[in-house]
């Protein structure tokens, strides 16, 4: 009977050590991501007598893609940091708003560094298994316990290029510049094997600038702004005796 207290207690232990252990195994993340830009600025959308809190502001005229990349680092349990690389295109048209006669359009390149905090809210339990840790996917558990929740900011810098028609370019659009941004957002990750995750993440980007489409207006009383929605892959690297990634 003792040797059976004893047993089980020596397996609680390990299971709890295991557990605590778990993440520092793999700190460091790799993460790529492909989705959507929406875009909000003073070419296109709606007057605020006409558009009841910005719904009708998104437009399928204004959405472009982008891609982006980052290595996120694991400092706590439900504390990372990433530095954060995105690339994409947003647009802007007077198709489809209150300015339509204006006959305004501009399609911005962007590129994005970052570096961005994460918390994580919920954090799920399979990865704590034993079958997991030992390689096994991730088909059978169920999705809530498999699922990862987190919230984020930061900061970072957009480098931009407008090109506009010829309207715009009359009205002495400013074509190219540097502002800062601050990122803000959620996202959700599946936990598919200890190597791999897959997840959802949209954030808004709050610009310093009124000129990510080359104009602004009179009437205009905030920055730019614009959002990704992106579908994530991340590919979890093992960390070495010295704490440095190790790809053996």
């Amino acid at each position: 009977m003792k040797r059976y207290i004893i047993f089980i207690m020596l397996l609680f232990f390990t299971a709890q050590l295991t557990k605590a252990q778990l993440w520092r195994m793999k700190r460091y993340e790799a993460t790529a991501g492909i989705g959507t830009t929406q875009f909000f600025g003073d070419i296109g959308g709606f007057s605020q007598t006409e558009n009841i809190l910005g719904i009708k502001d998104f437009s399928f005229r204004q959405t472009r893609f982008n891609m982006s990349t980052s290595l996120r680092y694991r400092i706590m349990e439900d504390v990372s940091v990433r530095v954060n690389f995105a690339f994409g295109y947003l647009r802007a048209i007077d198709t489809r708003g209150s300015n339509e006669l204006r006959d305004f359009e501009a399609v911005t390149s962007i590129f994005e560094p970052s570096l961005i905090g994460e918390y994580y809210f919920i954090k799920n339990k399979t990865e704590n298994s034993y079958i997991f840790l030992k390689g096994g996917t991730n088909l059978a558990g169920t999705l809530i316990s498999s699922l990862d929740f987190y919230v984020f900011a930061g900061f970072g810098g957009v480098s931009y290029m407008v090109k506009g028609n010829d309207a715009l370019v009359a009205r002495g659009m400013q074509s190219n510049g540097f502002a800062l941004v601050l990122p803000v957002g959620v996202g959700t990750s599946f936990t598919y094997s200890p190597d791999f995750n897959f997840g959802i993440e949209i954030g808004g980007r709050y610009s310093t600038t009124d000129y990510l489409d080359g104009y602004t207006s009179q009437y205009s009383k905030s920055n730019d702004v614009y959002y990704f929605l992106n579908a994530t892959i991340t590919y979890k690297i093992n960390t070495g005796k010295n704490g440095l990634p190790s790809f053996r």
